[in-house]
């Protein structure tokens, strides 16, 4: 069966000799769990009676009237609110009110830009954020050379411009403009200790690539110290419904490692990466909102079993048995599993439960077509390992064509975003189904972020212990350049393919833009948790202070 165009279903299995000598088995020598058993209980220490979730209410509805009154001469203050909302994180409880707003000041905006550089870079990322394809020319009134202290109109422009789309090439020299005058001016010392927090952040995490509850962790910090007294009601009322919320996602995430913990994988599976506390913050990354606790219940555990999947056909079996394994799939049935080694039994039995659960659910709701999208997709992935485990026992090192074709799909990414789909409301239809299987061009574009940013970063540790040619090396042997040349030819498609999502998320959009969210969601999971290391693999780092940010520590209200 071709999908993609990719032809990996129906090739013959190449007759090497693997040995099946435990002994001679590869190791890459994870790092266990480093969270223990510490999410298996949920012990949340704020109560929430009665008269909290009144003032909570109170607060919320506040807002809501702040955001709906008439602006006040100029639009600044509107634009400043929606930033603000969105950036503190509970834009979800405001969006249709967003939607009218944004709707109004796109009407009411005939091209020219009336405001300083600040107003009008912060009017176009808003803007582009919702779908309206406002042009750049508003920026052609300025005079940059006399913009070099305006390091909040800078940092605006610089946020801006992470919105843009292919052949925009003033928004392309304003990139490297605004990053050179904003690191200088950080560096120089010439800023207030907030704005210089906020400069260098910003500079790390641009927002279009950030991850929206790390975000507003953040921004919860400094808010008060950037703008005083500014929208006090909005910054209480964030603080509390990130607490809340952390709540919600706490019990989940109990319920979950308890689900991990029965598998027991981690003595059975010992060679594979317990990481269930990690697939489940990449997932709250894909979508935090409480009405969506199913579909990530479902993808959290589907992101589990792959990456179990993965280990096994990057790091364990033998090209035997994974012969074995992906027939097995194929056949998508218990009885498969007799003809499987104990070790496949163990993880192919959890994989079938893990379907059988969710198509329960579904069946409730009549919606049982969409678990047939999940095994065919999640099919689709296992051919792709098996042809990449097929390359690594004959030592074969593909061309770039060859290895992109098979890559895109072991990247994960539209298994993901297709199965992101399964757990979602109504919103989600048939066609919704089949334009994600089309391989349009958003999806393929996360697909490559994930799979060039991965390789750039885990190529060495993985040619060390024994794993079929990365990206990095298949670029090299055919095209004759160095490692550094090869990585900056690769960050350069990277911002292509940003660009091409950034397009994707333009009116008129293929579907809704809940449903294209989680796709450029998983896409900034990647950026931030694969920035400068496999924050994934190397759990110990970086991605541990995320997931205490998130899911430990209660903001201080």
């Amino acid at each position: 069966m071709s999908l993609n165009g990719v032809n990996i279903a129906s090739q013959a299995p190449p007759t090497l000799n693997a040995s099946t000598d435990a002994d001679s088995r590869r190791s890459a020598n994870f790092h266990p769990s480093i969270w223990g058993d510490q999410f298996l209980s949920c012990n949340n220490t704020m109560e929430t009676d009665i008269n909290g979730e009144q003032h909570v209410q109170q607060l919320k509805e506040e807002v809501k009237r702040v955001l709906m009154a008439p602006p006040v001469e100029t639009c600044l203050g509107k634009l400043e609110l929606i930033d603000d909302i969105q950036r503190l994180g509970v834009s979800y409880h405001f969006e249709n009110e967003i939607d009218q707003t944004m709707q109004q000041i796109h009407d009411n905006f005939n091209g020219d830009c009336d405001g300083d550089l600040h107003t009008c870079a912060l009017r176009f990322r808003l803007l582009r954020q919702h779908g309206y394809n406002a042009s750049c020319d508003m920026f052609n009134k300025f005079d940059y050379t006399s913009l070099h202290d305006d390091v909040v109109g800078l940092q605006s422009l610089y946020e801006a411009t992470h919105l843009r789309v292919r052949g925009e090439d003033f928004l392309e020299e304003a990139l490297t403009f605004t990053t050179t005058h904003l690191e200088s001016a950080a560096l120089a010392n010439r800023l207030s200790p907030p704005l210089s927090k906020q400069v260098m952040h910003a500079l790390n995490q641009p927002l279009r690539k950030g991850l929206p509850r790390l975000e507003a962790r953040h921004y919860m910090s400094l808010h008060q110290e950037l703008h005083g007294s500014r929208n006090q009601i909005l910054l209480s009322f964030a603080k509390l419904d990130f607490n809340l919320l952390q709540q919600v996602h706490q019990k989940e995430l109990s319920d979950i490692a308890r689900w991990w913990k029965e598998l027991d994988f981690a003595s059975k599976l010992p060679f594979a990466r317990d990481r269930v506390i990690e697939c489940y913050f990449w997932i709250l990354g894909v979508y935090f909102e409480p009405e969506y606790y199913f579909a990530r219940r479902t993808l959290t555990k589907v992101i589990a079993m792959t990456s179990i999947i993965d280990d096994i056909y990057d790091v364990y079996g033998t090209l035997e048995e994974l012969d074995l394994f992906t027939r097995a799939i194929e056949r998508w049935d218990i009885s498969a599993m007799d003809e499987l080694p104990e070790f496949m039994k163990v993880c192919y039995e959890a994989l079938l439960d893990v379907y059988a659960e969710t198509e329960q659910e579904l069946a409730s709701k009549g919606q049982l077509y969409r678990i047939n999208y999940a095994k065919e997709v999640m099919k689709r992935q296992v051919r792709a390992y098996h042809a990449e485990a097929k390359w690594f026992h004959k030592n074969y090192t593909p061309t770039m064509d060859e290895y992109m074709e098979v890559a895109l799909v072991t990247s994960a990414y539209s298994m993901l975003a297709t199965t992101s789909f399964v757990g979602m409301g109504d919103i989600v239809t048939k066609d919704s189904f089949e334009w994600i299987f089309s391989d349009p061009k958003i999806v393929k574009a996360s697909a490559v972020v994930c799979r060039l940013m991965d390789d750039i970063v885990s190529h060495k540790f993985e040619q060390k212990r024994g794993h079929v040619a990365s990206a990095v090396e298949c670029y090299m042997k055919q095209y004759g350049a160095t490692e550094e040349e090869t990585i900056i030819e690769f960050r350069k498609q990277v911002s292509d393919a940003w660009k091409d999502i950034n397009e994707e998320c333009l009116h008129p959009t293929p579907l809704e833009m809940p449903l294209l969210m989680r796709v450029l969601n998983l896409t900034r999971v990647i950026d931030v948790v694969y920035k400068s290391e496999d924050g994934y693999t190397h759990a110990g780092t970086i991605l541990k202070d995320f997931v205490a940010s998130l899911l430990i520590e209660p903001v201080l209200v």
